[in-house]
């Protein structure tokens, strides 16, 4: 069955921070699934099967052959066993990060029995989705943070809007 890891996220949108916590895991399990969770508290700025469409494009052109892409709505631990998920995977960027991410993971372990697998952010760990939607948002360049094919997402989304 070998170790199967669960990232799961917004990634509303999905940066080269997550791209970064996506390639580290990669490495270290057999298989690796995004989620894409719906947030109930947290406004959604992008539509989550067109991110995913994205999210996957992305991971073909970076050879990520054990990593899938999936959609979910609900508990990530419930989600995480139906796939067959192990581990959890998370990713710091901060001290801040990592004491919100130590209670969920507290949360998960007693829930579910479900251990959790920190990966750093390292040198892109001032990089949040929030951060690149500002940007976006005032027409600044956003391509030096998200895979291209997110740009390119944003870019359609713009024009749609206009």
């Amino acid at each position: 069955m070998g170790m199967i890891g669960f990232y799961a996220g917004s990634f509303d949108p999905f940066t080269n921070g997550h791209l970064q916590i996506v390639k580290k895991a990669a490495k270290c399990f057999d298989r690796v699934i995004v989620g894409i969770g719906h947030n109930t508290e947290k406004q959604e700025r992008i539509d989550k099967p067109k991110m995913k469409e994205a999210i996957e494009k992305v991971i073909s052109e970076e050879g990520l052959s054990n990593v899938e892409v999936v959609l979910y709505d609900g508990l990530t631990i419930e989600k995480a066993k139906e796939c067959g998920a192990n581990i959890l995977i998370r990713g710091l960027r901060n001290g801040t990060d990592y004491e919100y991410e130590e209670n969920i993971s507290e949360i998960n372990e007693k829930l579910a029995g479900m251990d959790t697998c920190y990966f750093r952010a390292g040198d892109l760990g001032y990089l949040s989705s929030s951060v690149v939607m500002e940007l976006y948002n005032n027409n600044k360049p956003i391509d030096k943070f998200v895979p291209r094919a997110v740009a390119e997402l944003l870019e359609e989304l713009r024009k749609e809007e206009s």
